[in-house]
C-alpha cells in the first residue's frame, strides 16, 4: 500500500507492479504522482508549474486580443504612414542653375 505524499491518503496499488515513470492519481486530493523510484517505491507529486504557465499564456493571449481591432486585425498606426510622408516632403528638390 502506498501513501500520497501530499495528503497521506492510501493509494490502492501493488508496490511490486508499479514501474518507474508511471503516473498515479491520489483518490483523495486528486494530485498526480509520478513513480520516481521502484525499490522502495517513491512517489513524487507532478508539479503544477506547467498548468500555471498555460494559464499565463492564456492571459497573454487575452491581453493581445483586447488590443485587436473590431475585425480582429491590429489597429492601424497612421502615425507611421504620416512620418514617411513628412520625410518625403522635407527632402530638398534639386535646384535649377
Amino acid at each position: 500500500m502506498l501513501r500520497c505524499p501530499g495528503c497521506s491518503a492510501e493509494i490502492d496499488v501493488d508496490e511490486d507492479e508499479v514501474e518507474e515513470g508511471e503516473i498515479l492519481s491520489c483518490p483523495e486530493c486528486e494530485c498526480e504522482l509520478e513513480v520516481s523510484q521502484t525499490h522502495p517505491v517513491v512517489l513524487t507529486p507532478i508539479s503544477d508549474d506547467l498548468d500555471e504557465e498555460d494559464e499565463e499564456e492564456e492571459e497573454d493571449i487575452e491581453e493581445d486580443e483586447d488590443e485587436l481591432g473590431d475585425n480582429g486585425d491590429l489597429p492601424d498606426d497612421d502615425e507611421d504612414d504620416d512620418d514617411e510622408d513628412d520625410e518625403e516632403d522635407k527632402q530638398p528638390f534639386p535646384r535649377e542653375r
